[in-house]
């Protein structure tokens, strides 16, 4: 069986060529996403927004309540 080194040395060069280019486009796309991410999406918001801290029980209609209850109720929530 005869090796060429040749050839041998071209697939070693395109692997080490192609593992490099992934661990650069890796890196650039870590630097992108941290780029893009908000820096504390948790914030307390400032102007005109509101921040909700806690669930509000519905008030008078359950799972159990007329149709119309239950429509008149999704549309005012907008669920």
């Amino acid at each position: 069986m005869i090796f060429s080194y040749r050839k041998l040395i071209v697939r070693l060069r395109f692997i080490l060529l192609f593992m490099t280019l992934t661990v650069i486009l890796y890196q650039v796309m870590l630097v992108l996403t941290g780029w893009i991410q908000p820096v504390n999406k948790y914030r307390t918001p400032t102007g005109k927004s509101v921040k909700v801290f806690g669930h509000h029980e519905h008030t008078s209609v359950s799972d159990t309540g007329t149709m119309s209850d239950r429509l008149r109720l999704f549309y005012w929530y907008g669920e």
